[in-house]
């Protein structure tokens, strides 16, 4: 696993992805690298190669905006993944940022959950740890009652619990917006020991974490529709709509809502009628330690 703030290992990484065609480069015969060799790179961002390679190396700081820019051009990057560069060259100027983000959410927050008891809702760090959920979406995500509080981590259900937790219909997806999600965290909280272990922990237990975080992708999500095929109610698609609290905690508020009328939102209703057991009989009220605080991290996915 790279070094997480390592401007040059996130420059090499996405140079390898680039195909040397897609960018007018003529490839004749065998090539030792894959993606651009790095005089191409810098031939197509016009710096020298002896700045880019000392730049890929760690020993040349300080890029300008002109030069991250024409990086970013040449890599193919998109917004969030140009971002992220800006974000990493930066850090070395940077004041230091909190090591600790808050584990529990605020009260009227939590209340906020339950009012919306008609679709489910929840709220996640940026380590993608379930802080607090409802009824609806505690039932949704295979009985979350049922995992301890320090475990309610999708990240690490996804790819270290994938024998129980196998919610997601469209799985290689699912896991790729999931790295993609905590690589853009880390551009985002660098200074978390939490998230540093996480990734750590995913890297060593997941080969399927280790692969996709070696590709350096790097995104966001805000909405979209989310397939899940759950075992008590068959599939249901459901549109995520994803809110980013003001306050600088790095917490969300997720809301999973179904096409009126459909049939997903029948399978939602029929969710919320049936017990944990699958018997049918309506659920009680859970516990008050589901608002527990998380103490640590566990897997995440941008999917979730």
């Amino acid at each position: 696993m790279d070094d997480l703030g390592d401007l040059g290992a996130f420059l090499q990484s996405r140079r390898a992805h680039v195909p040397p065609e897609s960018v007018g480069v003529i490839v004749g015969g065998r090539r030792r690298v894959a993606g651009l060799r790095r005089e191409e790179l810098a031939h197509l961002a016009g710096v020298s190669v002896d700045y880019y390679t000392r730049l890929e190396q760690g020993r040349a700081t300080q890029p300008s905006e002109q030069v991250l820019d024409a990086l970013s051009r040449a890599l193919q990057l998109d917004d969030v993944a140009r971002e992220h560069l800006h974000k990493l060259a930066r850090r070395r100027n940077r004041r230091p940022q909190p090591t600790s983000y808050p584990a529990t959410t605020r009260p009227h927050l939590r209340q906020l959950l339950d009012t919306m008891s008609e679709y489910p809702a929840m709220i996640l760090n940026h380590r993608i740890d379930v802080l607090a959920y409802n009824r609806l979406a505690g039932l949704l995500y295979c009985d979350l009652d049922q995992v301890p509080v320090d475990d309610r981590n999708l990240a690490r259900m996804i790819f270290l619990d994938a024998d129980r937790f196998d919610l997601y219909a469209d799985r290689p997806s699912c896991t790729a917006d999931t790295v993609a999600h905590l690589r853009h965290a880390v551009g985002e909280f660098p200074d978390d020991p939490e998230l540093v272990a996480l990734i750590g922990e995913l890297s060593i237990g997941s080969r399927r974490f280790s692969e996709l975080w070696a590709a350096a992708e790097v995104s966001v999500r805000g909405h979209g529709s989310q397939r899940l095929r759950h075992p008590m109610v068959g599939m249901i698609t459901l549109h995520q709509e994803r809110f980013m609290l003001p306050d600088g905690s790095g917490q969300e508020l997720i809301t999973l809502i179904p096409e009126p009328g459909s049939i997903d939102e029948d399978n939602l209703r029929l969710l919320a009628n049936l017990g944990a057991d699958g018997t049918g009989a309506p659920r009680s009220r859970p516990s008050a330690d589901r608002f527990a605080p998380t103490d640590r991290i566990s897997d995440g996915e941008l999917s979730f």
